[in-house]
C-alpha cells in the first residue's frame, strides 16, 4: 500500500460520527451562511490563539487579503514577505493592489530574515507578513521591533502554524493580524476551503466584518468596498468538531517527527531544526540533501510519495516577472529550493509506517 505525505480522508474518519451528525444538524437547521456554527468557532478558535476577536472567510488566501486590507494596506503600498512560500501569500499582497517585497530566509528555519528588512524599507512600507513555514514560527521579536520603530503593521501568515508558540504565545497572536487557512491538508482541516482572521484589535474586526460580505453593516448597504467572502455553517461545525482535538494532533506529528529524527540522525540529510523557544507543530517534515530527486524517485519506487514545498520560489514564477520587487541576495532560498523534500507526516500515520521511510531513507544512502 503507498503511503502518502498527507492524508485529509484519516482525519475525517477519525471523527466520522460526529462530523456526520454535525453536518446533518447544520443541514437540518435551515441556515447555511453566517449562523450559530460560524459565531461558534469564531470564539472558540480566538480563544484557542489567545486573542479577542475571530472573522471566518473562505480560504486561507482571503484571510491573508482581508487582513491587509483591515489594516490598510491599499494600491501602491508594499508589503514585505519571503519568497520561500506559498504563491497565496504573495497573490493576496496583489490583491490589496500593493507591491510584494521579496526576502531570503533562515536556511534552518525556512522563515523570514529580520536582519535583511532594513535593505528593502522603503517610504511605502506598509506591511509584514512573517510567514511561519512548516509549523516553525518566525522570529517574531526581532520583526515586531522593526515594525514598531517603522510603524508597521505585521498580518502573521498561519495557514501551517495552527497551535505553534513563539516564548508561550500561540502563532496568530503576535502581530497585528492573524491569518489562517483550514485547507483539507492543514493541522486544522476542514473538508473544503475556510480561513479566519484572528485580532486583540476591536477596529480590525469591526472593519473585516463588513469587508468579508460587500462592506455592509446593515444588509444592503455598503459602508466601504467589499467582497463576498464567508466561511460557511457546514465547515465552521466540522472544524468545531476537530478544534478540541487539534493539540494531541499536534503531539502526534512532534512524536511522528520525533521518530524520523532519532532514525535519520545519522544520515547524510539535513534534519528540521527548532530556534529558540518555540513549539514546532510539523505541518511538514522537512529533509535537505543535494541528491533529493534522486532521494524522491527511490521512495516512489518503493510506494512512498513524497511533497516538494515549495520548488520555485515566487521571485522565479513566470506570472509575478516584472511585478515584485526582491532583496539583493537570495542565496539561502536559491539553494534550499533544490535540496527540501517533505516526507509523509499526519497525526493518523502509524508508527510502522514511520519506520518504513525510514529504513527506505537508510537503504537509499547505503546505494
Amino acid at each position: 500500500m503507498a503511503l502518502f505525505p498527507s492524508n485529509p480522508k484519516a482525519s475525517y474518519l477519525a471523527h466520522k460520527p460526529d462530523i456526520d451528525r454535525a453536518i446533518t444538524g447544520v443541514l437540518e437547521s435551515g441556515r447555511y451562511i453566517l449562523g450559530d456554527q460560524v459565531s461558534a468557532f469564531e470564539k472558540e478558535f480566538a480563544e484557542f490563539i489567545g486573542v479577542g476577536f475571530g472573522v471566518g472567510v473562505a480560504s486561507g488566501t482571503d484571510a491573508l487579503h482581508l487582513a491587509l486590507r483591515a489594516n490598510g494596506v491599499g494600491p501602491g503600498d508594499e508589503v514585505i514577505t519571503v519568497s520561500h512560500t506559498a504563491v497565496a501569500s504573495v497573490a493576496a499582497i496583489e490583491q490589496c493592489g500593493a507591491v510584494p517585497v521579496l526576502l531570503d530566509i533562515d536556511d534552518k528555519t525556512y522563515t523570514m530574515r529580520p536582519d535583511d528588512l532594513q535593505s528593502v524599507l522603503s517610504p511605502r512600507t506598509k506591511a509584514l507578513i512573517p510567514v511561519h513555514l512548516y509549523g516553525h514560527p518566525a522570529d517574531m521579536d526581532s520583526i515586531m521591533q522593526i515594525s514598531e520603530h517603522y510603524d508597521l503593521r505585521v498580518i502573521e501568515d498561519c495557514s501551517q502554524s495552527h497551535g505553534a508558540t513563539y516564548n508561550g504565545k500561540t502563532t496568530g497572536a503576535l502581530g497585528h493580524a492573524g491569518a489562517f487557512s483550514f485547507y483539507p491538508t492543514k493541522n486544522l482541516g476542514a473538508i473544503g476551503d475556510a480561513g479566519m482572521i484572528v485580532t486583540d484589535d476591536v477596529h480590525i474586526w469591526e472593519r473585516l466584518n463588513l469587508l468579508r460580505q460587500y462592506g455592509w453593516k446593515d444588509r444592503n448597504e455598503s459602508q466601504l468596498p467589499g467582497t463576498n467572502s464567508r466561511l460557511d455553517e457546514i465547515q465552521a461545525a466540522i472544524l468545531r468538531i476537530k478544534l478540541p482535538w487539534l493539540r494531541d494532533a499536534n503531539e502526534k506529528r512532534r512524536c511522528i517527527a520525533g521518530i524520523y529524527s532519532k532514525r535519520l540522525c545519522t544520515t547524510r540529510l539535513h534534519l528540521p531544526s527548532r530556534a529558540g523557544q518555540t513549539t514546532h507543530v510539523y505541518h511538514q517534515y522537512v529533509v535537505r540533501t543535494r541528491h533529493r530527486d534522486h532521494l524522491r524517485q527511490y521512495l516512489k519506487e518503493r510506494g512512498i510519495e513524497t511533497l516538494i514545498h515549495y520548488p520555485i520560489p515566487i521571485h522565479r514564477q513566470p506570472a509575478y516577472s516584472g511585478r515584485i520587487k526582491c532583496a539583493a541576495s537570495m542565496v539561502h532560498t536559491e539553494r534550499v529550493v533544490t535540496e527540501i523534500l517533505s516526507l509523509p507526516i499526519y497525526p493518523e500515520l502509524s508508527s510502522e509506517s514511520v519506520h518504513t521511510v525510514c529504513d527506505a531513507v537508510a537503504a537509499w544512502q547505503e546505494k
